[in-house]
């Protein structure tokens, strides 16, 4: 009997023991799945901010690339007005600004103390101007600062555009156009004025004596004398005319809606300009003549090739009657 109650008891104390022990255990357990919990909470609210942060810089890339590709715009021209047009419209669309002026000229920034200015440089200490804008936030600088990138990458464009046209339809020595450009304009001009019928003229130029001056003073004072005279002629035309370098020394001009008497008058004033001017080449003060040919449309050709013909023809008898005058094609 006495086995039995002590039996009981140890199973009593053993069953306590064993119930506090695995209650210990359970509210171990409690605490750890609630700790758990906690950091999980915590865990899901980070995620949260870090869904939103990520979103947040998602909108600000892709609001970044859309400022990029606005490139592309920009690009599709060659003209730099037409670019700087463009480049006002998507700033209106991206920034809040209260005015934004494209400057060339350094001189005048004086005039925009209170903006922020921004240089648009080219690089080789060269610039295409300043941007000075006016009532944009701090927030906004940067992205104003990637719009104006891509507005300078736009003018680099037309600028190396339109130095390369420029080399392709110049001549290097004298600065007018090349032979081939020349005709171009000429059939151009000649196809207008018979569709309009309009008169135009065609001059021949050539400096006299030129041999002699490159003998006695070399090909230096000789490509300098080239270079004085095309500058007079420059001088001496109209916007609507043009002039080429026909070979050597050279040179034509087509005069656009002129009769014979009016051509007549330009180039005796071509003629006298010349002779009055002093050329300075080097350590030389030197003085030249031209001889020059004129033909007229339809007055005495129709076809450009005739104009050039007639027009050498009277070029050819001003010289041969004494140079330094201006000569009519032969009836």
């Amino acid at each position: 009997m006495l086995y039995i109650i002590l039996f009981f008891i140890l199973t009593v104390c053993w069953t306590i023991a064993l119930h506090d022990v695995l209650s210990a255990r359970l509210k171990a357990k409690q605490e750890e799945c609630s700790l758990l919990l906690r950091e999980e909470g915590g865990l899901k609210e980070k995620s949260k901010i870090l869904d939103s942060e990520n979103e947040r810089l998602n909108d600000v890339f892709m609001e970044t690339l859309a400022l990029y590709e606005l490139t592309k715009d920009m690009c599709k021209g060659l003209d730099e007005d037409r670019i700087l047009a463009i480049f006002h419209d998507n700033l209106r669309k991206h920034i809040g600004f209260k005015e934004c002026r494209y400057i060339k000229d350094s001189l005048e920034l004086g005039k925009y103390n209170d903006y922020m200015i921004f240089p648009l440089n080219t690089g080789e200490n060269q610039s295409a101007g300043y941007l000075a804008v006016d009532g944009i936030s701090d927030t906004d600088k940067d992205k104003f600062g990637i719009l104006a990138q891509q507005l300078l990458i736009g003018l680099r464009r037309a600028r190396l555009y339109q130095k390369v046209q420029g080399m392709a339809i110049t001549d290097a020595l004298t600065q007018v156009y090349c032979r081939r450009y020349f005709f171009e304009r000429f059939s151009e001009e000649l196809k207008r004025s018979k569709k309009n019928k309009l008169h135009l003229s065609f001059l021949m130029i050539d400096l006299d004596n030129f041999k002699q001056f490159n003998d006695r003073y070399g090909h230096l004072v000789g490509d300098a004398i080239l270079r004085q005279v095309s500058r007079t002629i420059c001088d001496m035309v109209r916007q609507i005319d043009f002039i080429g370098r026909y070979g050597g020394e050279e040179l034509a001009i087509v005069l656009a809606e002129t009769d014979k008497e009016q051509a007549s008058f330009a180039a005796e004033r071509i003629r006298q300009a010349i002779e009055s001017s002093v050329i300075r080449a080097y350590d030389e003060e030197l003085r030249v003549t031209v001889s020059i040919g004129i033909s007229t449309f339809p007055d005495n050709a129709y076809h450009m090739k005739d104009l050039i013909e007639m027009a050498d023809q009277a070029l050819y008898l001003a010289k041969e009657t004494g140079k330094n005058k201006v000569y009519f094609c032969p009836a």
